[in-house]
């Protein structure tokens, strides 16, 4: 099968070859040509995945049509606030019958749409051909090989299975959903949980506020979940519970690395020059609050991480105010 990825930072080049791996032909695309030029001839992408052999059924090109060309499978990991941009030029060259994968985990700010809802209208595609993977999916693990599991899911098992069958090998084991808008609700969501709980660690505080802050941000996640409509199942499973102890408890985490610098004083410009890379948490927070207030939807933590990183609020005070918020029952 013929496989294209849009995106050579990390997850691009670890999704790549995932698929390379599963015996697809990879053809990954990026701006950058020395990557791109690195990843066909040298088989590695030591700027992103330093130490990291890449299959040989994996080839670079900085040429989106070339790469798109007769590609069966397109996967997209691009920056969520500009991947509307750098695909609008494209849609002439994705085959009719493609299969679209959404590898990101963010929601547009300006419109509030989740990422395969930007995928299927930019590239004027059905939404049932579009597909989405996430999960515990940190890069550099999987594309050292070890063992995962993760969420593929689409609106018609059809189109899931086709993904998963195209990704399935002896260290990356994919299941199937027809959930997407929990399954990409919790994926865009728990980058925010991260943010908070790096902001607590890098104050100080331990293993008993972290576990508070995840419990208390998949609840947070799961109640605008059933609001839009989601599968209450999805939330305590690998896309909801599995991505959210894996992006909150590992220093691989952007979002969690991010918000430790927060936490230790930096400012929010210092804090991404610090962490390299795109922390989605920093832009997501605000679309998901605004999606939260559009829906009448209680979002404590989303709402700190806003009042923190936006809105200059001391994060001594935001956490303060968390804690003396009414007292209720748990599951209310």
């Amino acid at each position: 099968m013929k496989t294209a990825v849009l995106g050579s930072g990390a997850w691009g080049t670890t999704f790549g070859a995932v698929l390379a791996d599963a015996g697809c032909d990879v053809t990954l695309w990026g701006r950058d040509g020395t990557v791109a030029s690195e990843v066909t001839l040298r088989h590695s992408n030591e700027r992103f995945l330093p130490g990291i052999t890449l299959p040989e059924l994996m080839v670079g090109t900085t040429d989106a049509h070339e790469a798109l060309a007769d590609a069966e499978i397109v996967a997209v990991a691009l920056p969520s606030q500009k991947v509307r941009a750098v695909i609008e030029p494209l849609v002439d060259a994705i085959s009719p019958d493609a299969t679209i994968v959404s590898l990101m985990k963010g929601v547009e700010l300006a419109s509030h749409m989740r990422m395969s809802e930007v995928l299927a209208e930019v590239w004027r595609v059905p939404r049932g051909r579009v597909a989405v993977v996430s999960g515990p999916n940190l890069a550099k693990e999987i594309a050292a090989k070890q063992p995962t599991a993760t969420v593929v899911a689409a609106s018609t098992q059809e189109v899931a299975e086709r993904v998963a069958r195209a990704t399935a090998s002896g260290y990356f084991r994919p299941y199937t959903n027809t959930d997407v808008l929990g399954v990409e609700l919790s994926g865009a969501y728990k980058n925010i949980i991260a943010v908070a709980v790096g902001i607590a660690g890098g104050m100080g505080f331990g293993h008993n506020t972290t576990a508070t802050v995840i419990t208390r941000g998949l609840a947070e996640i799961t109640r605008l979940g059933l609001a839009l409509g989601a599968r209450p199942d999805t939330f305590s499973g690998l896309a909801g519970m599995g991505d959210l102890i894996a992006t909150c408890a590992s220093p691989l985490s952007r979002n969690h690395t991010l918000g430790a610098h927060i936490g230790s004083g930096a400012g929010l410009q210092d804090a991404i020059a610090r962490t390299g890379g795109t922390a989605e948490g920093v832009t997501t927070c605000q679309s998901i609050q605004a999606l939260a207030r559009d829906n009448n939807v209680d979002v404590p933590i989303c709402d700190a991480v806003v009042a923190m990183l936006h809105e200059g609020h001391p994060k001594e005070a935001v956490l303060g105010a968390l804690l003396s918020r009414p007292r209720k029952a748990e599951g209310a």
